[in-house]
Order: C-alpha cells, then structure tokens, then sequence
C-alpha cells in the first residue's frame, strides 16, 4: 500500500520555505512519480514574458534546495520528484518523468497509432499513444474518477481483512 498523497504533501509543507508560493502546493503522485506545483505571484496574462523571467529566475534560485529536497523525498518515498509552477495561467514542469510503458499493440491498434503520425498530430508512437490517453483522460474524466474511488474502496477492504 502506498502512501497518501496528502501524507507525501504535508511532509513538503513542512519542509518548503514559506516565502516561495502564494499557496499551498498541489502534490499529485503515481507509482513513479511526485510532482510537486507551486503557485507564484506573477502577471495573469498566458505566456507573458514576464511569467517567463519570473518562472525562470524562481527555477535558478531555488535549484539547490529543490534538489536537496527532492534527493530526501526519493529516499523517503521511493519515487522521483519533479517540481512544477504556475505563473497566471502557464503552467511550467521543470522536472519530469517520462516513464517507458511496455505495451503489446495489434496491428489495429498501431494503426491508430500510425495515423496520428501521419496526420502531423504526433511524431513517434509514442507521443500518439500518450496523445491518446490525455483525450481518454480528458473525455472520460467522470469515469477515470468513479473507478478510482472504487479502487480506493478495495484497498480500504484489503487492509480490514485478515492479515497473510
């Protein structure tokens, strides 16, 4: 059993200086990865440059205690931690992971796959195929949810039974 999100988020909030967000940070995390998002005081306008001078200087004067941070979080949590901020609305990932997926594709389905290729849509398979799973994720939001709270559901049963 993994731990909860909001455990691997107090534990930065402890740890984050005060004076680098205007807000909370939002923590997401998978098997993989901790992304840790910081919200900083910036111009409301989409992809100004002064976002971009903020966000940039943000990321070299906090370089160093981001990694030093981030080095004790993978200790810790057994997973990498890549580190993003929003700036207005631009949303800017410093860090992240691109973690392979082995997939055994038939022809059909890398045919798809292909056709994306081919339309100018995606450049490899593999940014089709994660093209693919942005659109299910985005068009079938309700679901995606509904399965994960019954996910959670069969954990919390797995952890009142019987011990092995």
């Amino acid at each position: 059993m993994s731990l909860p999100v909001e455990d691997i988020r107090a534990w930065f909030m402890a740890r984050l200086p005060g004076t680098w967000f205007l807000a909370p940070v939002v923590v997401t995390a998978d098997r993989d990865e901790i992304l840790v998002t910081g919200m900083l005081a910036g111009p409301q306008s989409s992809g100004s440059p002064a976002n971009l001078a903020l966000v940039k200087r943000f990321r070299e004067e906090t370089r160093e205690v981001r990694a030093l941070l981030g080095h004790e979080a993978e200790h810790r949590f057994g997973r990498k931690v890549s580190w993003a901020v929003m700036c207005g609305s631009d949303r800017f990932v410093f860090t992240h992971l691109a973690v392979p997926v082995m997939t055994r594709l038939r022809m059909e389905e890398r045919a798809v796959l292909d056709t994306l290729i081919d339309a100018g849509v995606a450049r490899s398979r593999s940014e089709a195929l994660a093209w693919c799973v942005r659109l299910v994720g985005r068009n079938q939001a309700e679901w995606i949810t509904q399965l994960r709270q019954a996910l959670v559901a069969v954990e919390e049963a797995r952890a009142a039974g019987p011990d092995p």
